[in-house]
This record gives structure tokens, C-alpha cells and sequence, in this order.
């Protein structure tokens, strides 16, 4: 259950950072740009587990305690997003710049542009990415266990060594994990489907 929180809760918000950051780094200006470049650049550099200690054990330098819990959700919100912005960014350059043109010659203002033109596209052409940084966010679920976060991989560990059943415990973590991921590509290629767009779009079959 623990695991399935931090999922619950990290992975819409990464999704939601994601698009931000992809935008931000397309459409701000200097400041917005280069703050939201800085963001993905850091997270992207640095490894998970790194930034999960960075967080938990670095910010307690300066008096601030972010509970074990709500270190592997900030975390692995701030890395999916990062890797997510770029597919997003991507994306958004891909888009013909006439769809812009057209937007301005109707009268739409940037914001309108953007919101109603150029994103509902760019998350149809970066939900593949997106999706596949989602599975990978289930398998970094597994790193919370360092900062103390009885998830499925700590208890598994605390299981083997009262034990001392490696395969079984062990096999049967990785089983629940494919299960879980199975249930996610099932559900992402429903969504895939229901965001073609007839004669454009391939979807998966």
C-alpha cells in the first residue's frame, strides 16, 4: 500500500511538471527558461538515489526535515518530470509553426494558442515517452527503502533476512512488480488509443 501512495501521488504531479517544463522551456522568457532548464538539467543529472539523500539527509543541514514518505514522492516527482519536460519539449518543437499562425490569425492570444492548439497535440505525440518514464517511476519506487520508506523492496529485504529465502521472497517481489507494470501498459494503451486521431496517429494494437 505504501508503494502504491507514493505512485498514486508522484506520478500525476510529475506528469503535470513534466508539461510545465516542457512549455516553460519553449514558450517563457530568459528567467522562466532558464530556471525551468536548471531544474531539468540538475534532476536529470543526478542519479534518484542520490537526489533522495540529497533531500533527505541535505536539507536536514539546514533545518529542514521532509519525512521519509514525502522525500521519495519530492523525489521522484522532481526526476520523472525532468526526463518527461523532454519529451514534452520535443514535442512541442515538432508542431508545425502554420498551427501557431492560424492560432494568432483568429485572434487567439499566446496563452489560448498554447493551452488549445499546441498542447493538447504535443501530448498526444510525447504520451509515449511519457508513459514509458511512468513505468520507470514504478521501478524507482524501489529506492525509497534508503531513506527508511517501508515500501515493497524493504519489506521483501526485512522478510528474507528473518528467513532467509532469497528466490521466493525475491521472486515474488519482481512478480508483483511485472504485475503491476503489465496493468499500467494495458491501461496506457487504452488511453494511446482513445487520444489517436484517425489516419494520423498509429496506435498500438
Amino acid at each position: 500500500m505504501v508503494t502504491l501512495e507514493i505512485l498514486a501521488i508522484s506520478m500525476p504531479i510529475s506528469v503535470l511538471l513534466g508539461i510545465a517544463l516542457g512549455t516553460a522551456r519553449v514558450y517563457g522568457n530568459v528567467i522562466i527558461r532558464g530556471i525551468a532548464s536548471a531544474i531539468v538539467i540538475t534532476f536529470r543529472g543526478f542519479p534518484v538515489l542520490v537526489t533522495l539523500l540529497l533531500i533527505f539527509f541535505g536539507l536536514s543541514d539546514f533545518g529542514i526535515y521532509v519525512p521519509p514518505f514525502w522525500t521519495a514522492v519530492i523525489g521522484f516527482i522532481l526526476c520523472s518530470g525532468s526526463y518527461q519536460s523532454e519529451y514534452v519539449r520535443g514535442a512541442i518543437r515538432s508542431i508545425d509553426i502554420g498551427q501557431s499562425l492560424a492560432a494568432r490569425s483568429i485572434g487567439m492570444t499566446k496563452l489560448q494558442e498554447v493551452l488549445y492548439i499546441i498542447l493538447p497535440q504535443a501530448v498526444r505525440r510525447a504520451f509515449l515517452g511519457i508513459t514509458n518514464e511512468l513505468i520507470y517511476l514504478v521501478q524507482y519506487s524501489s529506492l525509497a527503502f534508503v531513506v527508511g520508506v517501508p515500501e515493497m523492496f524493504a519489506v521483501t529485504k526485512t522478510f528474507n533476512s528473518l528467513y532467509f529465502r532469497p528466490v521466493e521472497t525475491f521472486t515474488t517481489l519482481a512478480v508483483v512488480y511485472l504485475v503491476m507494470i503489465s496493468v499500467l501498459v494495458v491501461f496506457f494503451r487504452g488511453i494511446e488509443r482513445r487520444l489517436a486521431i484517425p489516419g494520423i496517429e498509429l496506435t498500438t494494437k
